[in-house]
């Protein structure tokens, strides 16, 4: 049998977690073929087989988090015995034979003891093997409610006059009556009252059994206006039937339970209100770079309005033109190849920040590994277009699609974000038109683009409707001041407004 551990399919991966497999105990598998798909730092990555045989035993569950070198899965090769085949979970697959389990019947002995063993409970129980057992779950116990009584126990805890005391015993004889818990128990064949689980945890509070409240919502819903009206109504009819000097004051006792419940001193979340998020894969591992670059890189950002009508009709000429026939073009090739110019034009911001024994350093590229930055259903990536500077605008548009397309489909490995340079990220998409973005570690410059949208805007001293958008950039102030990066800004701007400037 041969084992197949988890390896390091990036650089410096430390653990993946396991998004599904594509194999199950007992299939036949071949050399090459994918085994699993896992998910590392920031991307998927598929595992193939370096071994051909009979899968024997999965070593993790879908959704579990492993670390390099642990065993992921178990071949038996051509010619192998090999062990009886598991599943993921560890349990005997079917039609494997499963070892033997204490308090099963599987050998001859333990049958031969049964009759009398099984007298005082101590020996094998006798059976046809391993049964699962059924699925049961611990009751779901709720903050103020009780259990409804027995039938038979009704009149003993109804108490004295029917009321009810703290903890269920008889209130004394006169004393005011308090909010007894409310019973969630509902007789067959009735509706459970339609209600939100904030409205709901406010007739807890007040001690308001919802299926009593008059219901004004839509289809029929109690709303928090309903609970608290019948609650104050409640409050007031019964004060009449105790005596003035043990009255509370209905007013202020309503006020105050209608305080906490909405949001005062000792609220606390309904149970199963909150719904709790696993932090890992894509999510874990931005938000460790995120936090890094945030406080290890002092963030300046600048900002301008462009009047970017021309770039919108350089792109409708470049969507028409048979040279670019099949391929997607979009505004933001146009912002990308004005980085590009504007980096070259200004390359201290083409750079990094390096910590060395010697010193700190800052590295100057001659190239531009070009990031740009893709929210996918996993989370955000920045992939990045290697010497993206020696690039044609068409073998650009074609870059562009495919890292995007890539990310999309969740393809996109980890080499393909590594030693990027400077980044774009399109805030426009989400309908935003400006932003301040965290800048993608190592790199000292981030570009984000806006929406683009008709505004009014000022040429040759007349108001004009006019396509205009707004350029944006953080900056790490550790490598360049406001007045190097404010050159940067104004580049992109310019090529924006005047495409034609590429030409140059």
């Amino acid at each position: 049998m041969s084992t197949f551990h988890l390896p390091d399919v990036g650089e410096g991966l430390t653990e993946a977690d396991v998004t599904s497999w594509k194999v199950a105990v007992g299939d036949t598998v071949t050399v090459n073929q994918v085994l699993v798909e896992i998910e590392t730092a920031k991307s998927l990555v598929e595992l193939p087989s370096p071994y051909a045989g009979v899968v024997t035993a999965l070593h993790a569950e879908e959704g579990a988090t492993l670390e390099v070198g642990v065993p992921l899965i178990d071949i038996a090769q051509e010619g192998e015995a090999g062990p009886a085949v598991h599943d993921a979970g560890g349990s005997p697959s079917a039609g494997a034979q499963a070892p033997a389990a204490k308090g099963s019947a599987t050998t001859a002995a333990a049958d031969a003891a049964g009759s009398d063993a099984a007298a005082d409970g101590s020996g094998p129980l006798v059976g046809s093997g391993p049964v699962a057992d059924a699925v049961k779950r611990r009751p779901r116990v709720r903050r103020g409610v009780t259990a409804a009584p027995a039938a038979a126990a009704a009149p003993e805890a109804a108490g004295a006059e029917g009321v009810l005391g703290e903890g269920g015993t008889p209130a004394a004889s006169g004393s005011v009556p308090t909010p007894t818990p409310v019973d969630r128990t509902v007789a067959p064949g009735a509706a459970r009252p339609l209600a939100k689980p904030p409205v709901r945890a406010l007739a807890r509070q007040l001690g308001v059994d919802l299926a009593k409240v008059p219901a004004s919502g839509a289809r029929g819903e109690v709303t928090r206006e309903d609970v608290a009206d019948y609650a104050e109504g409640r409050l007031g009819s019964r004060a009449a039937t105790v005596p003035a000097a043990a009255q509370p004051a209905p007013a202020a006792a309503t006020q105050g339970a209608l305080s906490a419940a909405f949001g005062g001193g000792g609220w606390e979340a309904p149970e199963g209100s909150v719904d709790v998020v696993p932090v890992k894969g894509v999510r874990k591992v931005t938000a460790a770079a995120m936090v890094s670059s945030a406080f290890t890189a002092p963030h300046v950002s600048l900002f301008a309005d462009v009047d970017a009508t021309r770039t919108m009709e350089f792109v409708q000429r470049l969507k028409r033109s048979r040279d670019f026939e099949g391929i997607k073009v979009t505004p933001l090739l146009i912002v990308a190849k004005a980085v590009l110019w504007a980096a070259a034009r200004n390359p201290q911001l083409n750079a990094s920040w390096v910590d060395t024994p010697q010193g700190a350093q800052i590295h100057v590229k001659r190239f531009v590994n070009l990031g740009i930055a893709a929210a996918t259903p996993r989370g955000l990536v920045v992939p990045n277009i290697k010497d993206a500077q020696e690039l044609s605008l068409k073998e650009l548009a074609v870059a562009l699609e495919h890292v995007a397309s890539r990310a999309r489909e969740g393809k996109t490995q980890p080499a393909e974000m590594r030693d990027g340079t400077i980044s774009i990220t399109n805030v426009g998409t989400l309908g935003v038109d400006t932003g301040t973005p965290i800048l993608n570690p190592g790199e000292v410059a981030i570009i984000a683009f806006g929406t683009v949208k008709q505004r009014p805007w000022v040429v040759d001293g007349e108001v004009v409707p006019r396509y205009v958008t707004t350029v944006g950039g953080s900056f790490d102030h550790r490598v360049v001041d406001g007045d190097q990066c404010a050159p940067f800004i104004a580049d992109v701007a310019a090529i924006l407004e005047e495409p034609a400037l590429l030409l140059d």
